[in-house]
């Protein structure tokens, strides 16, 4: 059975969790979400991340860029790494809630991001990976 686009793009939004409109939203320190989740669980899910990004900014940058000091940054701005032109015209900072949207489903997130990841689409794999960020990527004082 063929799917048509309209109906695979419904689908593929339907996967994106629904941002609430709350004062966390917007705000990189809110933990909402990364404190339900398992750092362990998150940990191990990583390894599909490792490939592509380093944790810590003393190693350079893979395909994808660096993920030290991630929240609270703007997005497309890791400095060395070269960005996709959806990313670089994005204007917001990463947040738990903008990163389970973009784990959910990157490409519908953001559309025309060089990412070749299709996303995480259980809810709870995407908490316990964020649970797990929350701790290692913490820039280096």
């Amino acid at each position: 059975m063929k799917i048509s686009t309209v109906a695979a793009a419904a689908f593929a939004l339907a996967l994106i969790p629904t941002m609430s409109i709350s004062a966390s939203a917007d705000d990189a320190a809110s933990t909402a979400i990364s404190s339900q989740g398992d750092q362990e669980k998150g940990k191990r899910l990583f390894n599909r991340c490792k490939a592509c990004h380093n944790l810590t900014g003393t190693g350079r940058s893979r395909m994808g860029p660096n993920l030290d000091g991630l929240f609270g940054r703007n997005v497309g701005s890791y400095e060395g790494y070269k960005y996709s032109q959806a990313m670089t015209e994005a204007d917001f900072v990463w947040t738990e809630e903008k990163l389970d949207a973009w784990l959910a489903a990157p490409r519908t997130f953001m559309p025309g991001n060089k990412m070749a990841f299709a996303g995480l689409r259980k809810e709870q794999d995407r908490k316990d990976l964020l649970a797990y960020l929350r701790t290692a990527t913490v820039a280096a004082e």
